[in-house]
């Protein structure tokens, strides 16, 4: 296949939409070998941090000397960057070869009715993912689960250790109106037998997975239960934290901005006591040096000094509750704000926090379908007092927001990945 033609193959998956179940992936898999039975690995679900917590657990375990793989989504710039073997993406020749590889395999399975549907854009990827890393023999493989984790595409493995970060409201559509709902369906990870991490705090969620836990025998360690804590403390660089945990105290202050990456540090250190456990010794100086080092795009990114411009991937009520408490905290006054965001999010509750610390709003909109227009986020808005703009072109809702900072006032791109990815693929910052 040409790069041109992998495009288009990967653009024609994407009509198949979002269809959840693994009967498709363990058929595609068979066919492959089950390239996925040939390493070990680590699982991670969650409404939000499971990016940020995949990260941070592919450098401890990078840092330890062995050969790891990280496989999250969705991608900025481009679709490469979903499949990682030591912290580098996948080569494009390479991708390319492997997606003509898949694509033969699924034509072969279809033409002898042996898949119920085509395999959508995700399972193929997780499909090429799992021969990357078995191929590349990898040692360890961090996978990020796509969507709520039962039915997921990368639930077909058998992980040393399942993690489950936090429990919200989000997609609804598809893991349930409840938190009760919602976390059964990100519980679906939890394996017979396999420990399971979980940084969800009390209540309904954390009631449902303790319930999956013990009908599956999987022995379970919470983040924040008994004799667990998570000591915050500002200083003029951001935050510092102290973590105890089982086996000790931990002092860190993560290179992720924002208090909760204090949360999503505590679960990967979590994680990485069971893993010194269950499997092998991991030591505390290299784990809290992978903290330290992690980066991650996206995630409270600064990627301007003058005037200050940070770039959100804030999808989602907690995102945008996290990014709100840091505006405050860290950067301590308004902000002026381009906000973009896909119509079947909670557009009312996202605006009604993210504006309280905006002085001048851009709406625009992301480059895909599922976008909400700058007049349906308006729509769903609370009254502001500030100036509102409305600007469906990406670049020039940056440019204009930039013009309204007169230089001075801090700048915060936030809402949709997609949006994210689509300021990074303009290069509006430089690459």
């Amino acid at each position: 296949m040409t790069p041109s033609e992998c495009r288009d193959y990967l653009g024609h998956l994407e009509h198949f939409g979002i269809k959840l179940g693994l009967e498709n992936i363990s058929t595609l898999c068979a066919a492959l070998g089950n390239p996925q039975t040939s390493f070990l690995s680590v699982h991670v679900a969650g409404t939000n941090g499971k990016g940020s917590v995949s990260a941070m657990l592919e450098q401890i375990l990078r840092e330890h000397g062995l050969k790891t793989a990280l496989y999250t989504s969705p991608h900025f710039v481009r679709v490469e960057e979903r499949i990682r073997v030591d912290g580098a993406p996948i080569r494009p020749v390479r991708f390319c070869e492997l997606l003509e590889r898949l694509k033969s395999v699924i034509d072969r399975l279809m033409s002898e009715g042996k898949l119920s549907y085509h395999p959508t854009y995700f399972e193929v990827l997780t499909a090429l993912a799992f021969l990357e890393f078995a191929e590349r023999q990898i040692d360890v493989a961090v996978l990020e689960v796509g969507m709520g984790g039962r039915f997921d595409a990368t639930n077909v493995v058998r992980p040393l250790v399942s993690v489950i970060t936090t429990i919200a409201k989000d997609h609804q559509q598809h893991l349930g109106s409840t938190l009760r709902q919602i976390a059964f369906e990100k519980a679906g990870i939890i394996k017979p037998g396999v420990p399971v991490v979980c940084g969800v705090r009390g209540g309904e969620a954390l009631r449902e997975i303790r319930r999956v836990a013990r009908v599956r025998s999987a022995p379970m360690s919470e983040v924040f239960g008994r004799g667990r804590a998570l000591e915050t403390r500002m200083t003029r660089g951001g935050y510092r934290f102290v973590y105890t945990g089982a086996d000790g105290r931990y002092a860190f202050a993560p290179a992720l901005a924002g208090r909760h990456q204090g949360v999503n540090a505590s679960i990967a250190i979590a994680a990485a006591e069971v893993l010194s456990r269950i499997w092998r010794p991991l030591d505390r100086t290299k784990v809290l040096k992978a903290i330290r080092e992690t980066r991650w795009e996206g995630r409270l990114e600064t990627v301007r000094r003058r005037p200050l411009v940070l770039l959100d991937g804030a999808h989602n009520v907690e995102g945008v509750t996290a990014l709100v408490t840091y505006v405050k905290e860290v950067i301590g006054r308004p902000v002026v704000l381009v906000f973009g965001a896909m119509k079947d999010k909670d557009l009312r509750s996202m605006t009604r926090t993210l504006f309280r610390v905006a002085s001048t709003i851009v709406l625009t909109r992301v480059p895909y379908k599922r976008s909400a227009s700058p007049e349906e986020l308006l729509a769903a808005s609370p009254p502001f007092k500030g100036r509102v703009f409305l600007e469906p072109d990406t670049r020039t809702a940056v440019r204009l927001a930039l013009a309204e900072s007169r230089g001075r006032m801090p700048v915060v791109i936030a809402g949709s990945l997609f949006l994210i990815g689509e300021v990074k693929r303009l290069k509006l910052f430089g690459s």
